[in-house]
């Protein structure tokens, strides 16, 4: 059976907050909540992580999750641009900000070829909810 996916929504620029949001360590050893996520996911079943990240934060990501995820669990980067050319929009479209979930997880796909969960970066969900996913994505049909 094919372990499910955790696709991480982490490309936000956290404007309000003032700094990358999705990296500041709180936890009693500097974890974030990402840490948490990944920790809890890797408990309930998930296989594979996915980060879906702006293209400037992947040697932030990668400093910081390389060396906790290492031989744990599978993980991937996946940039979320402005070029709508990848999904075939063949029109020239000017943008500011990205485009909203949708483009997010849809920038995932050549990555994520099984049953996948999406969580935001920023918000913590607790194991049960990764266990209940685990299930749900993994019971037969």
């Amino acid at each position: 059976m094919m372990k499910p996916t955790l696709l991480i929504l982490a490309a936000g620029m956290a404007s309000r907050y003032g700094s990358m949001k999705q990296i500041d360590g709180f936890g009693p050893n500097g974890e974030t909540i990402i840490d948490y996520s990944i920790y809890d996911a890797i408990k309930a079943g998930f296989g594979k992580v996915v980060f879906i990240i702006k293209e400037e934060f992947l040697d932030n990501f990668k400093s910081i999750f390389e060396p906790k995820l290492n031989g744990r669990i599978e993980t991937d980067y996946v940039f979320q641009n402005f070029d709508l050319k990848q999904f075939g929009v063949e029109e020239e479209i000017y943008r500011e900000k990205p485009w909203g979930t949708a483009h997010a997880i849809l920038s995932g796909r050549k990555v994520v070829k099984e049953p996948f969960c999406v969580i935001n970066a920023d918000d913590f969900y607790g194991y049960d909810s990764f266990r209940k996913m685990v299930e749900f994505l993994t019971e037969e049909a």
